[in-house]
C-alpha cells in the first residue's frame, strides 16, 4: 500500500511538470541509454534540478566523465533485468532513449512497478518554454523524413523565421529547446520509436502547428511487433494538430490517419502528390509544382512554386524527392512562407550525402549512392528514378518482406549484387521472379572487402547508359558502422576501381552520420 501511495504521489507531481519553470527539483529520474539522445536527456534533467541516474550497457568515456562533473550517477550494466542500483534508487520517472524496445526488461519492470515512462520528445515538449515556446512542425514517414525536415527548415528560414531541424535528424530536440538564441519553429523529425512514446492526451501530449506523415510501409516490425502497431505509432503525428495535417495522396493510409486523428478545430487536411492537385492540395500541372491549398480562390486558380526543369538543374527531380519538396512546401506554406521564397530556396538546396547521390559517371555508367534507402519502401522509390539498373542490395532486413520489392522492379534490372547478412531472402526472391537475371552474392563478411567485390561484380554486369545503384533496402549494421559508412565505402570502391576514367563527379564525403 505504501508503494502504491508513493507511485500515485509521483504521478500527481509529474502532471504538474509542464514548463521549464515548474519545480523539477529532487525528482528522481532514471535515464535509459547514453547515446546522443540519452546524454541530452540527462544533461537537461540535471539542469532542471532533478536527481539523475543513467543506465547504459556501455558508456563513451567522454560522456561518462561529463556526467560525473554534472553530478549524475552512471551505472553500466547488461540491463537484462532491473539492476539493484535502479531498484534502490526507486525512480519517480524513467526517460527512455528511442532504441529500447517496449518489451525491454527494464521497461517491463517499470510497468510492473507502476513507474511512469517518457520518451525524450515528451520531456522536450514539457520544457519547451525555457527560452521561448517555439511552434513545432512534425515530420514522419517510412521514407523521406530527413530530406523533408531539411527542406521545411530551409523554407521557413528563407521566409524569415528562426527555424531549426532537430529530432531523429541527429540534433536532439532538447538541445534545440535549450539553445540560448531561441527559435520561432522547431521542425522535428520523428521516428516510429519516438512516436510510440508520445501520449495523445494529457499534460505530455504534443500540440504541433502542422504535421506530415509522408508514407507508410512495413518497417521496424521486429521492434513494434506488428504492422498495425507500427501504423498506430505513426498516426500519433497528427494528433492535436492546429493548422495543417499534410498527407500523401498516393498513400491512402496517410489520408486515413488524418481522418482518424483528433485535431484542433479549424485544422485543415492538405494533400500532396505528383498528379494534378485538387482544391486544398499541392501537386504538378504541366511540369509546374503548384499550390492550390493556401490561396483564397483555390477552386479556380493555383500558385506556382517551381518547375521540374528547375529542379532538374539542382539535381532534385527524382520523383520521390519531388514528393518530399511538395510535402515540405505544404508545411512551410501553412506557416505563411511565400511561394517565391520557396522557389528561391530550392535553387541552392542540396541533398544529404548518401541520399540518391551521384558519386561518379565513368565508362558511360552512373554510380549512385542511396545507402540511406534502409527499407524496401525507400529502395523502391530509388529504383523508380532510373531506367536500366545494376542493383546493389542487402543488409539487415529488420523483419520485412522483400519479395514484392524484387517482383515489382526486376523489369528494370540488368543485374543484381546481393550483400549483407540476410542474403537468402533476396536470393530466393530473385530466383522466383527473375531466374535468368545475372546475380552475384558477396559471400565475404569482411567490411573492407564487401564493397570492392560488389562494385567489381556490378561493373561486370553494367553496360553503357546503365546506373549502378546502391539502394540496400536494409539496415547496415551487419557489415558496416552505419549507412554513412556503407555509402562511403561504396564511393571509395568506385573511385578506386573506375575513378581514373571519370567523365565527372558529384561526390562529397560528409561527416559520419550516427543513425545507420
Amino acid at each position: 500500500m505504501v508503494a502504491e501511495l508513493t507511485t500515485d504521489a509521483a504521478r500527481e507531481r509529474l502532471d504538474t511538470l509542464t514548463s521549464w519553470h515548474s519545480d523539477w527539483s529532487g525528482l528522481r529520474v532514471a535515464v535509459l541509454g547514453l547515446g546522443v539522445t540519452g546524454f541530452s536527456v540527462a544533461d537537461t534533467l540535471v539542469e532542471l534540478g532533478a536527481d539523475v541516474l543513467v543506465l547504459a550497457t556501455a558508456a563513451d568515456d567522454d560522456r561518462a566523465r561529463i556526467l560525473d562533473v554534472l553530478g549524475a550517477r552512471l551505472v553500466v550494466d547488461p540491463l537484462d533485468g532491473a539492476p539493484a542500483d535502479l531498484t534502490e534508487f526507486a525512480p519517480d520517472l524513467i526517460v527512455v532513449s528511442p532504441g529500447f524496445r517496449p518489451d525491454h526488461p527494464v521497461l517491463t519492470w517499470a510497468d510492473d512497478e507502476g513507474i511512469a515512462v517518457w520518451g525524450d520528445i515528451e520531456l522536450a515538449w514539457r520544457v519547451r518554454d525555457k527560452v521561448n515556446a517555439a511552434d513545432w512542425v512534425l515530420v514522419t514517414g517510412t521514407n523521406g523524413k530527413t530530406t523533408t525536415t531539411q527542406l521545411t527548415a530551409t523554407f521557413l528560414a528563407a521566409g524569415g523565421l528562426r527555424a531549426a531541424p532537430c529530432g531523429n535528424i541527429g540534433v536532439p530536440v532538447l538541445d534545440a529547446v535549450r539553445d540560448p538564441q531561441g527559435f520561432d519553429v522547431l521542425v522535428v523529425e520523428l521516428s516510429s520509436f519516438q512516436l510510440h512514446r508520445i501520449p495523445r492526451t494529457g499534460p505530455g501530449a504534443l500540440h504541433p502547428a502542422s504535421s506530415v506523415c509522408l508514407n507508410i510501409a512495413d518497417d521496424h516490425l521486429d521492434w513494434h511487433g506488428s504492422a498495425d502497431a507500427y501504423r498506430d505509432a505513426k498516426a500519433t503525428v497528427y494528433e492535436n494538430v492546429r493548422i495543417a495535417c499534410v498527407y500523401n495522396r498516393a498513400d491512402p493510409v496517410t489520408r486515413l490517419l488524418v481522418e482518424e486523428a483528433d485535431v484542433a478545430e479549424g485544422a485543415r487536411a492538405i494533400g500532396f502528390g505528383l498528379d494534378v492537385p485538387g482544391p486544398s492540395d499541392l501537386g504538378i500541372v504541366d511540369g509546374i509544382l503548384c499550390d492550390r491549398a493556401f490561396l483564397e480562390d483555390r477552386r479556380n486558380s493555383a500558385l506556382e512554386l517551381t518547375t521540374l526543369a528547375e529542379l532538374s538543374i539542382a539535381g532534385l527531380d527524382a520523383p520521390h524527392i519531388v514528393a518530399n519538396i511538395l510535402a515540405a512546401a505544404a508545411l512551410a506554406r501553412s506557416l505563411g512562407v511565400a511561394p517565391e521564397t520557396i522557389r528561391e530556396a530550392l535553387a541552392t538546396f542540396r541533398l544529404d550525402a548518401h541520399r540518391i547521390q551521384t558519386v561518379l559517371i565513368a565508362r558511360g555508367i552512373r554510380f549512385v549512392d542511396d545507402s540511406k534507402a534502409t527499407n524496401p519502401h525507400a529502395a523502391g522509390a530509388s529504383l523508380r528514378a532510373f531506367g536500366s539498373i545494376v542493383w546493389i542490395v542487402g543488409g539487415l532486413l529488420k523483419g520485412v518482406d522483400v519479395d514484392a520489392l524484387v517482383r515489382d522492379h526486376v523489369g528494370r534490372l540488368r543485374g543484381a549484387v546481393v550483400i549483407g547478412a540476410d542474403r537468402s531472402a533476396l536470393l530466393e526472391a530473385f530466383e522466383r521472379h527473375a531466374p535468368h537475371l545475372p546475380i552475384h552474392a558477396v559471400e565475404s563478411d569482411d567490411t573492407g572487402g564487401v564493397m570492392r567485390e560488389a562494385v567489381e561484380s556490378a561493373l561486370g554486369f553494367a553496360e553503357d547508359g546503365d546506373t549502378v545503384l546502391l539502394a540496400p533496402a536494409a539496415a547496415s549494421m551487419d557489415q558496416f558502422t552505419d549507412y554513412g559508412d556503407r555509402g562511403r565505402r561504396f564511393a571509395e570502391a568506385v573511385f578506386d576501381i573506375v575513378g581514373g576514367e571519370a567523365d565527372g563527379t558529384a561526390a562529397a564525403h560528409d561527416p559520419e552520420n550516427p543513425r545507420g
